[in-house]
């Protein structure tokens, strides 16, 4: 069931490696919890690290709080005896890494992963096969707009359609803003000129109703009650903030600024589809 934005996150124990989704470049993996539901594990030690988490957390708890189809997300603790069995050495290290073992020590502060609810029988979103209506694309369009998700395209949709839904996943490329934060307000109101290959951009014909709504949705204590859900461990030591405190502040400072009227990222992805039909 979908959470109200900036309460607790669940948190859950993983019991058992299911098996590694090997379509994505940071080895996600279906999982199963102390609560017996399967998740999909993102984790920690993967790619990007914490930044694809924290992106995962504040761009799908965001979206949830827009209405948008999000699977439920939790906190997901590791154990990194789950390596034990696992014959693939990559796979052994990525969750030893991930449960916190790091040379052979126990790290606790690193244990804490991030999983969605897995959705049995979901199949990949499809343009040709399920047309989503044009509000709801618009929606999603004018979000990952806003949150700058460039993994949205045709090539990699990041959707699924369970029980005749659209669901979004994969949130981990948005907000790439954080991978530098020199100069990060100055880029709060740029353009986001990779709309124009998103997938749902041709179906996104109300542009304009979502921009006024969802722009009046996003309210700054809403944006800053998400953010407030990043867990202390997953802010890296980062020499542009004094505190974890003030690093955290950065992220709503920007979303917020982001928000700012004339919006930028909208006017482009009008531009985009104009272009596009």
């Amino acid at each position: 069931m979908p959470q109200n934005a900036g309460m607790p996150l669940r948190t859950i124990d993983v019991t058992r490696y299911v098996t590694p989704l090997r379509e994505g470049g940071s080895l996600p993996a279906i999982v199963e919890a102390d609560d017996d539901g399967l998740y999909v594990l993102k984790f920690r030690g993967a790619g990007q690290g914490p930044r694809a988490l924290i992106a995962e957390l504040v761009a799908g708890e965001l979206a949830r709080a827009l209405g948008l189809p999000v699977p439920e997300i939790v906190f997901a603790r590791l154990d990194s005896e789950l390596a034990r069995p696992e014959p693939d050495p990559e796979i052994q290290d990525l969750i030893r890494v991930s449960a916190g073992l790091i040379d052979g020590m126990i790290e606790s502060s690193t244990g804490l992963n991030l999983a969605l609810d897995y959705l049995p029988g979901s199949t990949t979103f499809d343009p040709v096969a399920f047309q989503p209506d044009a509000e709801l694309a618009s929606r999603i369009v004018w979000f990952d707009a806003f949150t700058s998700n460039l993994d949205r395209t045709a090539r990699n949709t990041n959707m699924l359609v369970w029980h005749g839904k659209l669901w979004l996943i994969d949130h981990g490329a948005a907000l790439y803003f954080h991978h530098d934060w020199r100069d990060f307000m100055a880029r709060a109101t740029s353009p986001f000129a990779l709309i124009k290959d998103h997938v749902l951009l041709r179906f996104a014909s109300r542009l304009a109703q979502a921009d006024a709504s969802m722009s009046q949705q996003l309210t700054p204590d809403l944006i800053a009650s998400v953010v407030a859900l990043i867990p202390d461990t997953w802010l890296e030591d980062e020499p542009s903030f004094a505190s974890k405190a003030e690093h955290r502040d950065a992220y709503v400072r920007y979303l917020t600024q982001r928000l700012q009227a004339p919006r930028a990222f909208f006017e482009e992805a009008v531009r985009a589809r104009s272009l596009h039909l």
